[in-house]
């Protein structure tokens, strides 16, 4: 039996007038990008998702086809006029969908953090429901006033939630209530499972939502959503696909030890051509010079090159009033300036495979530490290269991610620790393999977090 078609339906026709910016807040910059932009990315990459239409004030059209024109959105299928309520913009969306036993989900276009896990519990959730709504629990006390402004009542705070979207339906039951509505002058219901509600369609059944999946409404959520976009991490949960790493040509600078050599082995295991440099082949990641030699000579052997890793390092304690500052600038250019240099010297074959990078942080770029300044604050900055690249590389095809692994079993770390607890640090084993996973993955500006299983 086929799967039903299953559509996405983006609510972008909101003013933004609480945002008291002349622009609509669906085309503000957040991160270097439009929030539309952010959305779409989240639910033009979900595999569930078959089509995605837009609803938009027709007075903003234009600002949304240049934002489809400089992307590569194959799953957008329709523009919609929206309408004076969101109600009229919902009706939109879902007459516009043709097939009768599709399953739709509704979606503000502001809520960029939307996550592939809440779609696809919305999708599961309608082959058994005829409607679902996402909400989290009320962590305030909701309190009732009276016109008086005096409380007149406290509802029990474990049963209620604070409602977030996307909204699923199938779509005929949606459809049946939109058209039930435009006859219904006495009609006032601020989302679609109201509608289901009122006219008793059927239950609706909740999903649970994230705390960070919040809708951009005042000028204090630009700020909050950036802080998000930040400090926002992935972790990866599939296995490589069977012959995926298979005929890929991958360049591993730092690859004479630790991480480096661990994902040498593994690639070749994968059935990828390895190319492995470090400081005994004579190529120095503070050197440009050197790895750019390097990679010409992939190239001139393969004809192509489809990643580059770098994970060369060095980790040094101690004050900084302490430290000499030749040591302190030895630090930077490895740590720093070596991943500059190798995501430069790769981009002229990257841009030709539409190829992959991976670049290494620690869990330390989120809040320096003392004795490990120098090293702390070259991670974030690596953090911050990945992230401003991701938006420089988006229109090339090129991904770029920050590998952010826990305490890893490694030389660089017994040199600097010591013998340390079995079983208390994550192995490089797991570090490489969740690297090569990355290199496939489809998304990019992402901090990877590996983690010891529990």
């Amino acid at each position: 039996m086929a799967q039903s078609k299953r559509y996405c339906i983006l609510l972008a026709a909101g003013s933004g007038n609480r945002m008291n910016f002349p622009t609509p807040k669906q085309f503000l910059k957040l991160a270097g990008r439009t929030v539309i932009e952010h959305t779409l990315d989240a639910v033009e990459t979900h595999p569930e998702v078959d089509e995605i239409f837009i609803v938009i004030d027709s007075a903003y059209r234009s600002y949304l086809e240049e934002v489809l024109l400089r992307n590569n959105y194959t799953k957008v299928t329709k523009i919609l006029n929206g309408g004076a309520t969101r109600r009229e913009s919902s009706a939109s969306g879902i007459f516009a969908v043709e097939e009768e036993d599709a399953l739709v989900l509704l979606h503000d276009a502001v809520r960029p953090f939307v996550s592939h896990k809440i779609v696809s519990d919305c999708f599961k959730k309608l082959e058994e429901h005829v409607a679902v709504d996402v909400a989290i629990p009320a962590v305030d006390t909701i309190i009732e006033v009276d016109d008086t402004e005096c409380i007149s009542y406290i509802p029990d705070r474990s049963m209620l939630r604070r409602g977030q979207t996307p909204q699923g339906f199938q779509a005929s039951v949606l459809r049946e209530a939109h058209e039930r509505a435009m006859k219904d002058t006495g009609v006032e219901v601020t989302d679609d499972c109201g509608l289901i509600l009122r006219y008793g369609l059927g239950d609706v059944h909740v999903v649970p939502g994230e705390e960070q999946n919040i809708k951009l409404t005042y000028p204090e959520d630009l700020f909050l959503a950036d802080k998000i976009f930040q400090l926002k991490t992935v972790t990866l949960h599939p296995a490589l696909e069977k012959d995926s790493l298979r005929g890929k040509v991958i360049v591993v600078f730092g690859a004479s030890r630790g991480i480096g050599e661990c994902v040498m082995q593994q690639g070749r295991t994968g059935g990828a051509k390895m190319f492995g440099f470090s400081r005994k082949d004579d190529v120095d990641v503070r050197d440009y010079a050197s790895l750019e030699k390097a990679l010409k000579g992939v190239y001139d052997k393969t004809g192509r090159i489809d990643a580059v890793v770098n994970t060369a390092a060095v980790l040094r304690s101690g004050t900084l009033l302490a430290r000499d500052i030749d040591d302190i600038e030895q630090e930077i250019a490895i740590n720093y300036t070596g991943s500059v240099n190798a995501v430069k010297a790769g981009l002229p074959y990257l841009n030709e495979s539409r190829g992959s990078i991976a670049l290494f942080t620690s869990s330390s770029y989120t809040r320096g530490r003392s004795r490990y300044t120098i090293y702390s604050s070259t991670k974030a900055a690596v953090v911050n290269l990945v992230q401003g690249l991701a938006e420089e590389l988006h229109g090339d095809g090129v991904r770029i991610n920050a590998i952010n692994p826990e305490r890893t079993n490694t030389p660089m770390r017994r040199e600097n620790f010591g013998v340390e607890p079995e079983g208390t640090l994550l192995s490089a084993e797991a570090v490489a393999k969740a690297t090569l996973e990355t290199l496939m993955a489809d998304f990019s500006g992402m901090v990877v977090d590996v983690r010891r299983e529990a």
